[in-house]
């Protein structure tokens, strides 16, 4: 229980002080593919080195598949409220790799899913949110309780891809809850300052137009990188639109 409840603060500890995100996706033709969001806390890793309780802690390396964790955990999951239910039901695409080694300063969490449809993964951000916070309660063990979702998610991002457009959208769909979180937000400026989230999308085809300045891009075209300051993404989400127009 010490080793959870100690993992469970990390991870809450990286929305706090670093956040270094890059989503990166991978479309075909047909659209389908796969999603994957990753946050690298190594150096974050590396301020904490000296602390006692982390240089106790062993190797960690495992993946969870929440498909199979919510059909073990079912009976359990059934007496909750129905709203945290639905919460949860939004993980069963997603699987979670979490690697955590203190003696190299190493830390990842790594979310992911293949997807028909690109709009299969729509709330992955929020998704990757709760799976944090759920994942290491998740390997307690079968006498672990139901999963907790986090809290009511205050942003949805929206992807489409069609007629050789791909587009990426952010609406607010709770706004007291949205500025709420930009009052605690404000506390944590200075450590979220130098934050970044970078967009990384591999395309079927090059790319002929992009909405936004400073993406770069591969030397076949297909690929574009696009980084963001965590900060002003947080603060202003529904700004950050994506459109990228693919040649015939």
């Amino acid at each position: 229980m010490k080793k959870i409840k100690y993992t469970v603060a990390i991870i809450c500890a990286c929305f706090i002080v670093a956040c270094n995100f890059t989503e990166e996706v991978y479309l075909n033709d047909d659209g389908s593919g796969k999603l994957s969001i990753n946050f690298d806390a190594n150096e974050m890793m590396g301020m904490l080195s000296s602390l006692d309780t982390l240089k106790q802690e062993k190797p960690m390396d495992s993946t969870i598949v929440f498909k199979d964790l919510l059909e073990e955990k079912k009976d359990s999951i059934s007496k909750l409220p129905l709203e945290e239910q639905a919460k949860l039901k939004k993980l069963e695409p997603f699987s979670m790799h979490m690697v955590m080694d203190p003696e190299v300063g190493e830390m990842k969490f790594e979310l992911f899913s293949e997807f028909k449809n690109i709009n299969q993964v729509n709330d992955a951000f929020n998704a990757f949110q709760n799976a944090s916070s759920i994942g290491p309660i998740a390997g307690a063990g079968s006498k672990a309780g139901p999963p907790k979702p986090s809290s009511e998610p205050t942003t949805k991002v929206n992807y489409n891809f069609s007629n050789n457009k791909f587009t990426r959208t952010t609406e607010i769909v709770n706004q007291e809850l949205f500025e709420k979180s930009l009052d605690s937000l404000a506390s944590a400026e200075m450590f979220l300052s130098g934050s970044t989230y970078t967009f990384k999308y591999h395309f079927p085809r090059r790319v002929k137009n992009v909405n936004v300045e400073g993406a770069t891009f591969s030397m076949d075209g297909k690929t574009m990188i696009y980084e963001v300051s965590f900060l002003d993404m947080m603060k202003t989400p529904e700004k950050l639109i994506l459109e990228v127009e693919l040649e015939d």
